[in-house]
């Protein structure tokens, strides 16, 4: 993690630095060198750049403060207004743009705010580029001074739904009933229209977004809600996004949540049945869990392994050739179709697995058997690096002797809030608990915890 940029781009409260209308301001400047300074020499002009958001009433000014910052550098700028996230990748394809820019701050509350970019292929920058646009951002000039503009125009981004055009026939989703929670967030528009083309007959959840009310006991954050509604309403599925849409959450007919790294699994076992998953390998994160490797095992597939973040699963991906990737919190790749995770799209290919079996959900994603996992979130006050804990560093060498080697222990800061992230996975629920609970005494010991 760098200065400013986090596992997924730049995040945090609205009003603190650095999610202000100043720092975007210069975040645009900086891009915009960053972008004069990487043109070709063949190219008369800099392509334009692309701009979405979700529903946070921020949103608005962080627009308008970096639409500021580039029309002052000469760049050109397509604004798509309130989007998912992948269609702001999709829309830096359909324009040919030189850049994507997201506002959102995904799945975190309305309060906060964020920025995600995205390079001339859609695809997510590499920590190298983040560095050299921190570098720019504090060493360019210009102070921000807040003004009244003109009323944006706001582009037409029909390509987003087109995209999925053929991936499901004609009124494929006739006769199915889907509970569809959008968060109140950036889907609530894209999502029912898409589904409802289908035929889908829909209940539906987090569609009245005030600006206020983003992932607010709603979406995938909140999924008793999603478990709730497919009971009361006899759905025949549950689906959630988050608030800027790359996620999904998924319930059974039954009302019980299917795990991220079930749904992961059940589709590297359909593309493997159909050899249709690039180098037979699903690339997954170190928090998935180790169940996810026997069954793409047992269907004749491999599982690669990359750090937390759904930037360095895409990046496995283009480097193996595989096609099919994500993390367990329901970032799901399809590459053939997206350059990043779509909570939509991965929601599209679970529904026509679904139609073709012509099985439940329930029955559907069994087969694939999870190791008992036990994870906590410890909001702490400063990001002591964890090595330089002893009585931590002993916790962990005394709970992977009590794992004897069937089991792991992960535990990270979280490059999105101020939290310490514990995971213990182990062959039963009881040493994991035992596990867990030596860990965490040590680290409330160590570390100063909320």
């Amino acid at each position: 993690m760098g200065k400013y940029f986090g596992t997924d781009g730049i995040r945090g409260r609205y009003g603190d630095h650095p999610i202000t209308e100043a720092f975007a301001y210069r975040l645009s400047l900086a891009i915009a060198k960053f972008l004069q300074s990487n043109i070709n020499e063949e190219v008369d002009r800099l392509a334009p750049i692309i701009i979405g958001r979700d529903t946070r009433a921020s949103g608005t000014a962080l627009e308008q403060a970096m639409r500021k910052g580039f029309e002052a550098s000469g760049l050109s700028v397509i604004f798509l207004g309130v989007v998912p996230t992948p269609a702001v990748a999709l829309g830096v394809l359909k324009h040919e743009a030189s850049l994507g820019i997201a506002l959102t701050a995904s799945h975190n509350p309305s309060s906060d705010n964020g920025i995600k970019l995205f390079n001339e292929k859609g695809q997510k920058f590499n920590l190298a580029t983040e560095d050299t646009i921190e570098a720019l951002v504090d060493s360019v000039e210009g102070d921000y001074h807040a003004e009244v503009l003109s009323d944006l125009e706001y582009a037409d981004h029909a390509f987003y739904a087109q995209t999925f055009t053929g991936l499901l026939k004609e009124s494929a989703l006739s006769g199915m009933k889907i509970v569809l929670d959008c968060a109140n967030g950036a889907t609530f528009k894209t999502s029912p229209a898409i589904l409802k083309a289908l035929g889908a007959d829909l209940v539906l959840l987090g569609i009245d977004p005030n600006g206020t009310n983003i992932n607010e006991g709603v979406g995938s954050e909140c999924s008793n809600s999603l478990s709730e509604a497919v009971l009361q309403s006899g759905a025949d599925i549950g689906l959630a996004h988050d608030g800027d849409g790359d996620r999904l959450v998924v319930c059974d007919e039954k009302g019980a949540i299917i795990p991220g790294d079930v749904l992961l699994g059940m589709f590297a076992k359909d593309a493997l049945k159909y050899g249709a998953l690039g180098n037979n390998t699903l690339v997954v994160t170190v928090q998935s869990n180790l169940g996810l490797d026997f069954a793409v095992k047992e269907a004749g597939g491999l599982v690669e392994r990359v750090d937390v973040g759904d930037r360095n699963v895409a990046e496995k991906m283009r480097a193996i050739g595989s096609n099919l990737g994500g993390e367990s919190s329901g970032h799901i790749l399809f590459s053939d179709v997206c350059p990043t995770g779509d909570g939509l799209l991965a929601a599209l290919q679970l529904l026509n697995m679904l139609q073709s079996s012509n099985k439940p959900l329930s029955e559907l994603s069994g087969g694939i058997d999870l190791f008992p996992q036990e994870t906590k979130n410890l909001q702490v006050v400063e990001k002591i690096p964890l090595e330089t804990l002893p009585e931590l560093q002993s916790a962990l060498k005394e709970g992977h002797a009590l794992l004897l080697g069937k089991g792991r222990i992960l535990m990270r800061y979280s490059g999105t809030e101020p939290k310490l992230r514990i995971l213990v996975e182990a062959e039963t629920e009881e040493i994991g608990k035992k596990v867990m609970q030596i860990i965490v005494t040590e680290a409330c010991n160590g570390l100063s915890i909320l």
